[in-house]
Parts: C-alpha cells; sequence; structure tokens
C-alpha cells in the first residue's frame, strides 16, 4: 500500500498545531508542521475569540504541509466544544464570536438551575446538563441582548464547521460538535424542536448533522491546496481524543482525555439519563460516529497552568516541567483536596489566588513554592478524576478494568499516579498527539484506506506502548 498523507488541524483553548500523519497501512508516522498559541481576549468586559488570527496560522500550517507533502490527500479540523460563528448566506461574519468562559451566560444558567420542571425536560430531551459554557445558554443570550441577529444571521456553524466552510466552500454541522451544544436530540440525533424553542433559537440556523467520516470535497479556497479533500472529522476534539483510545473494545476501558479539561467517560450504544445521571451532570456526547460517550468534565490542566503562571519558579520547557514534576513527586501528600469543581477556578483574575483562598476555606497551609502546589493540585485532579470514575461504574452498571489516558496529562506521571491510586485501578498513559490522531483516522476511514475505527484501533495499539500506572497504597 502506498503511503497516504492527512493533515491534522487541532486546535484547542490554549494551543493549536497542523499535524502530518503519514499511513503506509499499518503503521502511523507524524510530522509537527506548525504549532502556535491560542488564547481568548477581553473587550469592554467580553471575551472573544481571534478568528482571523486563528485562521491565518492554519492556512499557514496547511499551506506549509502541502510543501513539505506534495502528495498531500486530505485535512480534517477539530476543536473545543461549543463555541459557535453566526453567519449570513455568503458565510460572513454577523455576530462577534464570543469564548465560552464568557460571563454572559450566569443568569441564564442560574435561571435554568432554579426551575427544577424545566431542567429535567431539557436534559431529558438532550442528555446534557446545566453548564455555563453551554452553546444553548450562548445563544439565548445572544438573541435577547441583540434580537435583530435572527433575522441577519441564516446559519450557525460550529468552530470546526465554520474552518471547514473557510476550506470547502461548503457549510454542514457535524455531529459530535453538534451533540455538545445541549440542542441536539438525544433519541433522533437531529435537532430538538422543544429545546430550540426553549431557549429561543431560530431552527433554521441548523441542518441535520452529519457524521464524521465525510468527504466534503475538495479545498476551493486556498489555491495553494488544489485536489486536497476536506474530511468532516470528529469535529469535537475529545471525540477525536477518544478515536484514538487503543481501546479493547469490550466496554471496560475508562477514557481521560487530559488537556486544559479532563473529559472523563466512555463508550456506549445507548445514553445515560434519568434523575441520578442529571445529578452527576453526565453529559451524552457524541462519537463521530453516531454512537455516544457519556462523560464529565472535571476542570483539568488549566488548574495547573494558570496557578503556575503567577509564580516566578513556572517550568518553561519539558526539561523543566519533568524536573518540576519529580521533585513534587517527593512532597507529603496534602492533608486535604481542593474541591476542583468549585465555580472560583472557571476564569478567576489570578487562579493562584482562588487556590489560595479555597485553602483558606478548609483551614489548610497554603504551599510555598511551585513543587507545592503541583503536588496539591496534581493529587486533588486524581481524585476528580476517581470520583467521576466511581459515579459512571454505579450508573451504568459497569466494572471498569482499566483507565486510558491520551492528552497532555499522559506525561504528567504524578497526575496518572495520583489518578491510578484514588481510582484503585491500573492507568494506561499513551504519550501521542491523541486528538490529531483520531483526527487522521477519520480521514482515513472517509479516503477508504482502513475499513473503520475498530480496525485502525487494533493497528494503532500493535504500535504503541503504555506507561502503565498501579494503583498504591500511600
Amino acid at each position: 500500500m502506498k503511503t497516504i498523507h492527512c493533515a491534522a488541524v487541532d486546535l484547542g483553548a490554549t494551543s493549536g498545531r497542523v499535524i502530518v500523519g503519514s499511513w503506509n497501512g499499518r503503521r502511523l508516522d507524524l510530522t509537527e508542521i506548525r504549532r502556535f498559541p491560542n488564547a481568548f481576549h477581553d473587550l469592554a468586559g467580553r471575551a472573544y475569540w481571534n478568528l482571523g488570527g486563528l485562521w491565518h496560522e492554519v492556512r499557514t500550517g496547511l499551506i506549509e504541509a502541502r510543501k513539505r507533502f506534495p502528495k498531500l490527500a486530505s485535512v480534517g479540523i477539530d476543536t473545543w466544544g461549543v463555541d459557535h460563528v453566526l453567519v449570513d448566506d455568503d458565510g460572513r461574519l454577523v455576530y462577534p464570536p464570543h469564548a465560552y468562559r464568557d460571563s454572559r451566560t450566569r443568569h441564564g444558567l442560574k435561571r435554568l438551575g432554579n426551575t427544577r420542571a424545566a431542567l429535567e425536560r431539557v436534559y431529558q430531551a438532550t442528555g446534557i446538563p446545566n453548564v455555563f459554557y453551554n452553546t444553548s445558554l450562548q445563544l439565548e443570550e445572544t438573541v435577547a441582548s441583540s434580537p435583530a441577529v435572527a433575522d441577519s444571521a441564516t446559519r450557525c456553524l460550529f468552530l470546526p464547521d465554520y474552518f471547514n466552510f473557510l476550506l470547502s466552500g461548503r457549510m454542514e454541522n457535524e455531529i459530535s460538535m453538534a451533540s455538545t451544544t445541549q440542542l441536539l436530540d438525544v433519541q433522533t440525533g437531529d435537532w430538538s424542536r422543544a429545546t430550540l424553542d426553549h431557549f429561543h433559537i431560530p431552527p433554521h440556523w441548523f441542518t441535520k448533522p452529519i457524521k464524521a467520516d465525510t468527504v466534503l470535497g475538495s479545498a476551493k479556497c486556498v489555491p495553494e491546496l488544489k485536489g486536497v479533500k476536506v474530511v468532516a472529522v470528529a469535529g469535537h476534539d475529545t471525540a477525536s481524543a477518544y478515536a484514538a483510545m487503543p481501546t479493547t473494545g469490550d466496554g471496560d476501558d475508562l477514557y481521560i482525555s487530559s488537556g486544559t479539561w479532563s473529559l472523563v467517560g466512555f463508550e456506549s450504544d445507548a445514553p445515560l439519563l434519568g434523575p441520578d445521571a442529571l445529578a452527576a451532570r453526565v453529559a451524552n456526547e457524541r462519537m463521530g460516529d453516531g454512537r455516544f460517550r457519556p462523560l464529565t468534565n472535571v476542570i483539568g490542566l488549566w488548574l495547573l497552568e494558570q496557578t503556575l503562571r503567577d509564580l516566578d519558579q513556572r517550568p518553561c520547557n519539558d526539561r523543566e516541567w519533568a524536573a518540576l514534576v519529580a521533585q513534587a513527586s517527593e512532597r507529603p501528600a496534602p492533608t486535604r483536596l481542593l474541591d476542583t469543581s468549585d465555580p472560583a477556578f472557571v476564569n478567576p483574575k489570578s487562579m493562584r489566588a482562588a487556590v489560595d483562598a479555597h485553602l483558606k476555606k478548609l483551614r489548610q497551609p497554603i504551599p510555598k513554592d511551585c513543587a507545592g502546589y503541583v503536588r496539591l493540585i496534581c493529587d486533588s485532579l486524581g481524585r476528580g478524576h476517581a470520583e467521576v470514575a466511581a459515579t459512571f461504574q454505579r450508573l451504568s452498571g459497569r466494572a471498569f478494568k482499566r483507565i486510558l489516558m491520551v492528552g497532555g496529562g499522559s506525561r504528567n506521571t504524578l497526575l496518572c499516579q495520583a489518578t491510578a491510586d484514588a481510582a484503585g485501578i491500573p492507568l494506561h498513559a499513551f504519550e501521542l498527539e491523541g486528538t490529531a490522531v483520531g483526527n487522521i483516522a477519520s480521514q482515513l476511514v472517509a479516503l477508504k484506506a482502513v475499513k473503520n475505527l475498530a480496525a485502525f484501533r487494533g493497528l494503532l495499539a500493535r504500535r504503541i506502548s503504555p506507561r502503565i500506572h498501579e494503583p498504591t497504597s500511600r
């Protein structure tokens, strides 16, 4: 089989990358083409994404990928969930792209949370709990604050959909991204008209979501990419990361995609619904093929990264990070841990100050240096992961035998060990660009270079070896 080259554009809330995967039928080799920072920006008290800057980075990276791999076959794009753009028939932006951490949804969040009957109806319809970043709340606020947008906008595209449009000229909503919105019908896979009406969102802004592995056509809007196919992959980065999990497929594996957020969940043919699931804030998001991936968000490396920003001794490269984690591992375990679900950690002006305030409430000592904060935060995140694992075992009736972790956290040995210890089951850490690998897997299926996702996972599992963290007693 000839080698096939696919470009994965993976956009996260704090960084983006363009990676080319070269597949020869048995082995996948990755080449990083471009990596760049990303951040939202405050303007007059509101948080916005710089989409023009992101598109410049994406376009530049893809052009460079084509230069280095002249036979580049395809490109796929994934991003973080829930965020979106509103466009007219020509694809022009008609409303500024807010970032999901903007506080504008607080009123709607509180109102829905305080209306038990409505909250239960929305959850039963969509399988998504009431969370501040939901697209439903964002769009509700948009329509309420700017009613004219209901007439000026004709489509709502989620960020991967929008970048796919910029490449291919085709507007589609992909199912894994659509499932993050709290607007998709959990039973049918189409939009929930009752939920759209509840949030006063125009139904004509959406079309029925397509599944991943769909070829949208050749790139038309970037001349340097002529002939390169644009593939709608699992556009939500968590769905792509889950697709890369080298699971056995027997249902005994729990997944953690560890990055800005820790997305803890598993794969299922059916959603996990009901009052207990709602109380546990289980989000029934979708895989690219339409199956479910019940999960819960645990604040992730955002907590660690933002805390260390306020410290002079913070690490600046991989070597320094490894040394800091090793130093933190030698510190004694904290007697009490942070409640990682505390809303104070969502987007404070100073994360270190928020952590210190939390500790003062617990009457616990404040760490004196970076290593002390790292130990505290990693142990706290590990417990957060374990609590979600226990909840899923109780609600689903499954007995998970191991945890599979990909993403930035998989390289943090302290975090991995803390998770294994708290959960009481082995954790297999895979140091691979999980989201990019899942993105590329979707392209290979679309190009018919691989039969299906299960076949790709089987081949991948033979080629990579995890670092296994067995639970220990402390």
